[in-house]
């Protein structure tokens, strides 16, 4: 078990960027949460096997479809023992 913040700056907000990475992270079995920052970046914390918190980190770097991401900010936390995946 790991966990991961990640924050992307750039057009990722308005582009459906929560929802996608909340309907990957369930597909990938990823527990924790997204939200948008009031500086226009999303925010996500991301807990669960190491291969599947790394390709939610991955997806961020490019987020869905519309979405630009200028920059991803990843740091490693401890793991809290999150269960399911939310958008706050």
């Amino acid at each position: 078990m790991i966990r991961r913040r990640v924050v992307a700056d750039g057009k990722v907000q308005g582009v459906y960027f929560r929802d996608s990475t909340r309907e990957r992270a369930d597909e990938l079995g990823v527990a924790g949460w997204v939200t948008n920052r009031a500086d226009g970046g999303v925010e996500a914390v991301f807990e669960g096997p190491e291969q599947a918190v790394e390709e939610m980190v991955s997806f961020c770097g490019s987020g869905p479809g519309h979405a630009q991401v200028s920059s991803l900010d990843v740091s490693e936390e401890d793991p809290e023992g999150l269960a399911g995946f939310e958008i706050r």
